[in-house]
């Protein structure tokens, strides 16, 4: 069930947390939190297929260009992914990153979904970090980075059927009051706050570690915020970035 967010976008993102024990684990995490509000996912303009299938166009070079020259694994954004991934205690080989998920389906064409979720998919790709999107208004208090104790709960669905499952403790998670909304810091997100097309407002995190520099994530939070203007006649944003260290 749907459920109500009543902070505001800015009171929302003030709120927002990340642990000192993830901070530990990396120095050098940050992370662009973006709440853009005014999508009209019913009622798209022809322009906002068109600017979704050329980025999508664009990622898939760009994808193809990188692995033409590196295996995935040792793409520098990826490999630091992975070795936050191993901090935790996370096998990467069985459970990849969004980042690394994305570029390995990129060589047989990256996953079409909507023009929001194919928007964000693509800036992920372009900008080399890995990017999640969910519902504002399913959240209920702001989101925190943190390591988990392993009892809260994550709505899942296993073998075609809903289920709540839980992190093992230490791993890093997102997650509001009512438990986890993305496991393994940016693996799987859960299904209570899913983008749909209802969504009027959505929440994107933007997630960083070196070598990405500062600039780089606010210019892939540029290019994500102007994209999404594709999608409603009154399209606006309000960001925060948070640095570790």
């Amino acid at each position: 069930m749907p459920q109500t967010q009543n902070l505001s976008a800015s009171s929302f993102l003030n709120a927002c947390t990340v642990s000192p024990d993830v901070r530990e684990l990396r120095p050098d995490y940050r992370s662009l939190l973006i709440v853009v509000e005014g999508l009209e996912l019913h009622e798209l303009p022809a322009q906002s297929a068109v600017v979704a299938d050329d980025l999508i166009t664009r990622a898939e070079e760009r994808s193809q260009a990188l692995l033409a020259e590196s295996p995935v694994t040792e793409l520098p954004h990826v490999a630091a992914w992975r070795e936050a991934y191993r901090a935790f205690g996370a096998k990467p080989q069985r459970t990849r990153n969004s980042l690394e998920a994305l570029l390995r389906r990129a060589g047989g064409g990256l996953p079409r979904v909507n023009a929001l979720t194919d928007i964000y998919n693509a800036i992920s790709v372009l900008h080399q970090l890995p990017l999640g999107g969910e519902d504002f208004s399913r959240y209920r208090g702001p989101a925190r980075l943190i390591r988990a104790s392993g009892e809260e709960p994550y709505d899942t669905v296993a073998h075609g059927e809903p289920v709540i499952e839980h992190p093992e403790p230490g791993e890093v998670v997102w997650r509001d009051e009512d438990g986890v909304t993305c496991r393994r810091w940016n693996w799987r997100q859960c299904r209570r706050t899913a983008l749909t097309d209802d969504t009027t407002t959505a929440f994107f995190i933007l997630d960083a570690l070196d070598p990405v520099t500062d600039d780089e994530l606010s210019a892939a939070g540029d290019a994500l915020t102007r994209a999404l203007t594709t999608l409603g006649t009154d399209v606006r944003s309000t960001r925060r970035m948070i640095s570790g260290g």
